[in-house]
């Protein structure tokens, strides 16, 4: 059987998040910001507050598995990626060797929507444990993969453009905070100001929260799943030109 070009890729970066999940710490850190904000909101406003006909609980578990997918895929492969090009130069044993830039992008994405799953599914469990009427749906799961593909796509991007290891921080702290926050997590986007509305539905987790909540896929799930698919091929492409430009 011939192995796929990007497969070592993968294998390297799984064996390292293997020696990691043996670390209890691990798994209570993927875990600890979204359970916060479940206990802070979740549990704190409860069932005394009900949003789209549903118990505040029930709407937010949802988004906090958007966020927490974002969060992890996106973070895992912009910081591995930034460390291993700046300071521990194995990077550029893979631009050196005989395989596509394109390659190395699916070992890499792929290796960031692992670990995104990975801690999405801590939340799932929690989400079934916490609330009755938490469930899966085939567009929630679809939302899920696509948000970690994206996320992970935007991490290789930021790993590749930033200059040390604190200006992945700033990315974070200007792009992806700020979305954790107003992309419809914790309420819908329609609350907000008409004005502030034209840039909230630019962000691609604004419109990984709305898909992962549908059951049926009407108009404005289409849209957003048809925006997601654009910005994650649009950022797949301009990840894999940065690595083929790749020349430190």
């Amino acid at each position: 059987m011939i192995t796929p070009a990007w497969y070592p890729i993968f294998y390297k970066e799984m064996l390292h998040f293997k020696r990691r999940l043996l670390k209890l710490g691990y798994i209570f850190s993927a875990m600890v910001v979204p359970i916060i904000y479940l206990v802070a909101f979740g549990f704190g406003l409860g069932k005394s507050v009900r949003i789209e006909g549903a118990d505040y609980l029930t709407f937010l578990l949802p988004g906090l598995v958007a966020m927490s997918s974002m969060n992890n895929s996106y973070t895992w492969v912009s910081t591995s990626l930034n460390l291993n090009r700046l300071y521990f130069k194995t990077f550029q044993i893979y631009v050196q060797a005989p395989i596509s830039s394109a390659s190395i992008m699916t070992g890499e994405v792929l290796a960031g929507m692992a670990k995104g799953i990975f801690a999405s599914s801590l939340i799932i469990i929690v989400g079934f444990i916490a609330s009755p009427d938490f469930s899966l749906t085939a567009w929630f799961v679809i939302a899920l993969l696509l948000n970690c593909f994206l996320f992970a796509n935007l991490g290789v991007i930021v790993g590749m453009v930033t200059k040390s290891h604190e200006d992945t921080a700033t990315y974070s702290n200007f792009f992806v905070i700020p979305m954790a926050f107003f992309s419809g997590t914790f309420f819908p986007v329609d609350k907000l100001p008409v004005y502030f509305k034209s840039v909230i539905y630019v962000l691609p987790l604004t419109h990984a929260s709305i898909l992962i909540r549908k059951t049926v896929l009407d108009t404005e799930g289409l849209v957003s799943l048809c925006v997601m698919i654009i910005y994650a091929a649009v950022f797949f492409i301009y990840g894999s030109k940065l690595i083929r430009d790749y020349s430190e």
